[in-house]
């Protein structure tokens, strides 16, 4: 019963999504203010009726009921009760109804916070995302319906994908699904803005924070997702350009570049097509994600569904909404040019070079991840573009970005002097050479391009201190810095940590697979590895095999390490669980095989130098988006007037 009140509030939430997506536009367009009110309220309703179906659902799992045919494919009694929550979104139908009550949070999210909006641009986007969510709930009922019954509910259910079952993979969904759906809401307001013909300060304003959360919570998903392939995998790697993994890259490339647009846009008056261009890009990569993990085009432990007939809704979807905004931008982009006016040397010049890479970045990413697809479905055979592609592609692109951030604080707004910026960072320079020529010195295996590259991190780094620095002036003026201005350094800081994490991890990490036997005794940077024993164990649905391994250094005991093998009884599908022994300096990392039949054991040993250094300092980005959406000054949304922009 209570599935059938979740599948008819799903149903509701389908004709309440109607009427929020027409009504207000027609009172937008004719100054009605009855109908404009309808989409704060329909906003709010389409949100409760989304949350009681996503509960409905939830509670199916939490209890069991096999009579669902999604809890049953993905299900199973025996699982621990997070692993049940968590298969709510572990699968195609589920994740689904999740992807539709984020979009309806941030529908509501505009509803309850945008009460400062002029009430046609309010309703407009309110309405645009309205039609977004008709088009996601009519896609979840009539092909994926999460409440559909069995006709014989079987006794058990068939579990969920072993390697979807671990913390990770449990919170790595929502906050991926809040910044790729968040990016809905920069979307809804960029064709609101397209549909009005006005884009202004006030509107860049409120574009700003709600990519600023998108992007937030991107990143952490993005990390997260990294981190459960670091240790769950047993690869010893961090990332594989895998094309789902490219598919939430995309996004965040363009979420930035967007982030840093949106900037020019509001306190100079200038980019304001390209910011609006890139609004619809970001949420169009988000969307060709979603399409690329459903439509069966692809193969990967990423992948939620196999189905063409749902990929090709999804791609129609994809089509008409980003075709549709992008008629509207070649009408009305004419019509966006800013006054702002600056000369190539600036502030600005520098965000706009910051926007030019990105958005290339991203266009190289989606080329490598689309093109072996494309030569498929045209018969040109299969060719594999793997991360030697992307590696010799991206890095170059981010190389003049990462030194262009560091300067691009020191200009000035509309014109300034590159060499004066320049020479306002030579001690950043010092420090950069100085970090770049030891490690070179230091490390037997250390090349010219690693050497750059942690040169590189170091010349980031020591810019933004810098730049805090002669920002505050004092101690007390370093007190009193708000806190968006926290945030950028933050961010910008984090980038700078996790560049020399990707760069050691990447240049000198260690690797030993060999086949050992109990009592063997092997060396990996200076660490002392005896393998001691193994034992079988019985965990909740799964039976596993644990390995002992004994570590010291220089005579004295330094940890012990048990990695795992584990067999689910379900589908007896066997997963790796990675030992790991994280330090500052790097990651001892042990991950136990299948055994010889001649009493060795397969074992691969990797030394990850400052591998925890890259999620570090990605959580360090996450933390300045948080401080900077905490302060009241990037949640501003009345029009700056002339003697703020003279200040700015």
């Amino acid at each position: 019963m209570i599935a059938e009140f979740g599948h008819f509030a799903l149903t509701l939430a389908l004709a309440v999504a109607v009427v929020q997506s027409t009504l207000p536009l027609i009172g937008a367009a004719r100054g009605d203010a009855g109908l404009m009110a309808l989409a704060p309220a329909g906003a709010m309703a389409q949100f409760g009726l989304v949350a009681l179906a996503f509960g409905a659902l939830m509670h199916a799992y939490i209890v069991s009921d096999f009579s669902l045919a999604a809890v049953a494919q993905n299900s199973h009694t025996a699982k621990p009760m997070l692993y049940k929550i968590a298969g709510t979104w572990g699968n195609h139908e589920g994740s689904m109804l999740l992807w539709a009550l984020i979009l309806a949070l941030y529908g509501a999210a505009v509803a309850a916070f945008g009460g400062n909006l002029r009430d046609t641009l309010k309703a407009r986007v309110i309405a645009v995302q309205g039609a977004i969510g008709f088009g996601i709930l009519a896609f979840i009922l009539f092909t994926s319906n999460p409440f559909a019954r069995l006709e014989s509910a079987p006794f058990d259910g068939q579990s969920l994908n072993p390697l979807l079952q671990d913390p990770g993979l449990a919170f790595h969904p929502p906050l991926l699904y809040l910044g790729y759906v968040g990016l809905s809401t920069t979307f809804s307001f960029a064709v609101a803005a397209l549909i009005e013909g006005k884009v202004d300060a006030a509107w860049a304003r409120w574009v700003r924070p709600w990519t600023l959360a998108a992007w937030g919570f991107l990143t952490a998903g993005i990390t997260l997702g990294s981190w459960w392939a670091y240790y769950e995998l047993g690869w010893g790697g961090w990332w594989f350009w895998d094309p789902v993994e490219n598919a939430s890259f995309m996004p965040w490339l363009a979420a930035t570049a967007l982030l840093h647009s949106a900037i020019v846009a509001e306190k100079r008056d200038a980019l304001k097509a390209w910011t609006v261009f890139l609004a619809i890009v970001a949420f169009a990569l988000s969307l060709l994600g979603t399409f690329l993990v459903r439509s069966g085009v692809l193969t990967s432990v990423h992948a939620f569904a196999s189905d063409p007939t749902r990929g090709v809704y999804i791609l129609l979807f994809l089509v008409v909404t980003v075709g549709a905004a992008f008629v509207l931008f070649a009408w009305r982009g004419p019509t966006l040019a800013g006054t702002g006016r600056f000369d190539p040397v600036s502030r600005e010049g520098a965000l706009l070079i910051n926007n030019f890479g990105l958005t290339v970045a991203a266009a190289s990413i989606l080329l490598g991840t689309l093109y072996p697809l494309f030569l498929d479905v045209l018969g040109a055979g299969k060719v594999s573009v793997g991360a030697p592609y992307f590696q010799r592609v991206f890095i170059p692109m981010m190389v003049p970005m990462l030194l262009i951030m560091a300067v691009a604080p020191m200009l000035s707004w509309r014109s300034a002097n590159a060499g004066r910026a320049v020479a306002s960072l030579k001690w950043a320079g010092v420090i950069a050479f100085a970090v770049g020529f030891g490690v070179w010195l230091s490390i037997d295996r250390a090349s010219a391009l690693a050497s750059f590259g942690m040169a590189l991190a170091a010349w980031v780094f020591a810019a933004t201190v810098y730049e805090l620095a002669t920002r505050s002036r004092t101690w007390r003026g370093l007190l009193r810095q708000p806190r968006v201005s926290w945030g950028m350094t933050l961010a910008h800081a984090g980038i700078a940590i996790a560049v020399a994490g990707m760069t050691a991890s990447s240049a000198w990490k260690v690797e030993d697979i060999r086949v050992m036997k109990p009592g063997e005794t092997t060396e990996i940077s200076g660490y002392q590895i005896t393998f001691t024993n193994v034992v079988d164990l019985r965990g909740p649905n799964y039976t596993a095999m644990r390995g002992t391994f004994e570590v010291r250094s220089g005579g004295a005991a330094v940890t012990t390490l048990q990695p795992e093998k584990r067999i689910y009884d379900v589908g007896r599908m066997p997963t790796t669980e990675a030992a790991i022994r994280p330090t500052v300096l790097g990651d001892l990392y042990a991950v136990i095989g299948d055994p010889d039949g001649q009493g060795g054991y397969v074992v691969r040993l990797y030394f990850n130098p400052l591998v925890a250094w890259m999620w570090t300092g990605a959580l360090i980005m996450v933390l300045g988006a948080g401080l900077s959406l905490s302060d009241r000054r990037a949640r501003a949304t009345r029009p700056l007037d002339a003697s703020a922009q003279a200040a700015a």
